[in-house]
């Protein structure tokens, strides 16, 4: 694929984003930007949600996953289902009976400022660094499909990709984004449909054979990386977890199901969602699979097994992939494979382009909530002020902090250090998850001014246990369970009376 083509589909692309930006705009209010006036159908949103979870990370990395770790993410996907009806019935009746627009303030009226701005900030930290990561990781393929082809510099690219992001969502924000997440998950799914379509066509033998082939793989298994030689239990709980805490604690994800026009729509949304999201999952696990065994041992991608000894003297045996990139085997990541045949002519230029479109539809239903999410909460949640200038000041000042942080991660260009900066802000959940957890199972009071203290403690020091113990997901939970407990430790003798709790 040439650059002029991959320009050429990504500005008809964002043009139709534009156009569905224009037409849900109309009679709009300033209050739309924040709320979508309360009126999103709950198909709509949940069906959107879809490409919204799949951020672009996601659509390249759940394939790229089976490559080192088999079906492990699967029992996670478990996990992730049984989360949602959590969330579902458990924190979106709360989000309604206050009418939170920002899920943080709930903690305001239950604990104090304090609280809340130490739940508002958490959300910030992790949101800035994680959107800006998607953007980086998404920038660095656009990098070979587009800037480099057509000599556009690289920060010119990222500025202008962001520049669309903010035309489209400035004026009617989570309103419009609730439609154009419905476009962008659409072409997810196209995208990946159209690539299964294609290895049906290439190893013959129709959709049967390819289940037989994936079914069949050594890639097929639970076994490997955190998971405790594969401790599927442990996966469920680290799912459960994880979707309690970063998304029905997280501004951009809820955001979207506060659009709903009542509690009941929003659960109906949320249940649906939750149930698609599973074989959806599965797919792309298994698109992963068929990737490797149709190109995997033909000369065209190949695994080396790297030989080493550790300080105790034991072999330690690590691999990494190759592929031939015009005669040449070059190293490549794993994540990088997918991509990677659809830029270097493994894949005819149909699919090529049906990738990209999914790929920006994927890296951009994230990117697009996420700024709106920030803007949300800056203005609700640090200034507390929600006027059309005060919006359009923060939503500018949003896609500047993402676009410098972008540019940030290409600077450092070590993926280690990059991957660090994420792994620091996905412990920013674990005080949230014991301030809510505390707020909605107990009644009791806490002192609000040692509540920032308490999160950053709790951060580090878990920050520092999964580093020693070699933990994995499980870390969230003991994140919170120390957040928890230091609540508990400076608890005020005198209970709340109204607070929300579970037996209301």
């Amino acid at each position: 694929m040439t650059g002029t083509t991959a320009l050429v589909i990504i500005l008809i692309y964002f043009s139709v984003l534009i156009g569905i930006s224009y037409m849900t705009s109309r009679k709009s209010t300033n209050k739309s930007f924040f709320t979508g006036d309360r009126q999103s159908p709950w198909f709509l949103v949940a069906f959107g949600m879809i490409g919204a979870t799949l951020s672009g990370i996601t659509f390249i990395s759940i394939p790229g996953s089976v490559f080192g770790k088999g079906l492990q993410y699967m029992p996670m996907v478990i996990g992730f289902f049984l989360g949602y009806f959590i969330v579902s019935y458990v924190l979106i009746p709360i989000y309604y009976k206050y009418n939170l627009t920002s899920i943080y303030t709930y903690l305001r009226d239950r604990f104090g400022t304090a609280s809340f701005k130490t739940g508002a900030i958490s959300f910030l930290i992790s949101r800035i660094i994680g959107a800006s990561l998607r953007l980086y990781l998404v920038a660095e393929v656009l990098d070979i499909f587009l800037f480099e082809p057509t000599g556009i510099p690289y920060s010119i690219g990222v500025l202008m990709t962001i520049l669309l992001i903010w035309v489209y969502t400035f004026k009617s924000g989570i309103k419009t984004i609730v439609w154009t997440d419905t476009l962008q998950t659409a072409a997810i799914l196209l995208a990946a449909g159209a690539t299964l379509f294609y290895l049906a066509d290439v190893n013959s033998g129709g959709i049967a054979h390819l289940w037989e082939m994936a079914s069949n793989s050594d890639l097929y298994n639970f076994n490997g990386g955190k998971l405790k030689e594969g401790n599927i239990w442990l996966g469920i709980f680290n799912g459960i977890i994880f979707t309690v805490a970063m998304a029905g604690l997280d501004q951009d994800i809820m955001q979207k199901n506060l659009t709903c026009k009542n509690k009941k729509e929003a659960q109906k949304n949320l249940t649906w969602f939750s149930i698609v999201l599973v074989p959806i999952n599965f797919v792309f696990l298994l698109l992963g699979i068929l990737l490797f065994e149709t190109y995997m041992g033909t000369g065209d991608l190949k695994a080396i097994v790297i030989e080493s000894t550790n300080e105790l003297g034991d072999v330690v045996k690590s691999g990494e992939y190759r592929i031939n990139i015009d005669g040449e085997m070059t190293k490549i990541a794993p994540d990088q494979i997918y991509p990677s045949l659809a830029k270097n002519g493994y894949f005819p230029l149909w699919l090529s382009g049906t990738f990209l479109i999914g790929l920006i539809a994927a890296a951009y239903s994230s990117a697009d909530s996420a700024l709106t999410s920030l803007t949300t909460s800056v203005c609700i949640d640090i200034v507390e002020k929600e006027d059309r200038r005060t919006r359009t000041v923060v939503h500018v000042l949003m896609s500047v902090i993402l676009f410098f942080v972008v540019m940030l991660f290409k600077a450092i260009n070590k993926d280690s250090i990059i991957w660090e900066l994420f792994k620091w802000t996905s412990f920013t959940y674990g005080p949230l998850l014991g301030l809510f957890g505390i707020g909605i199972l107990s009644k009791i009071q806490v002192k609000d001014t040692v509540v920032p203290f308490i999160a950053i403690l709790s951060a580090v020091s878990s920050y520092f246990m999964a580093d020693f113990f070699g933990l994995g997901f499980e870390i969230l939970a003991i994140n919170g369970g120390i957040t928890a407990l230091g609540l508990l430790l400076f608890k005020k003798k005198k209970t709340c009376e109204h607070s929300a709790s579970l037996d209301e």
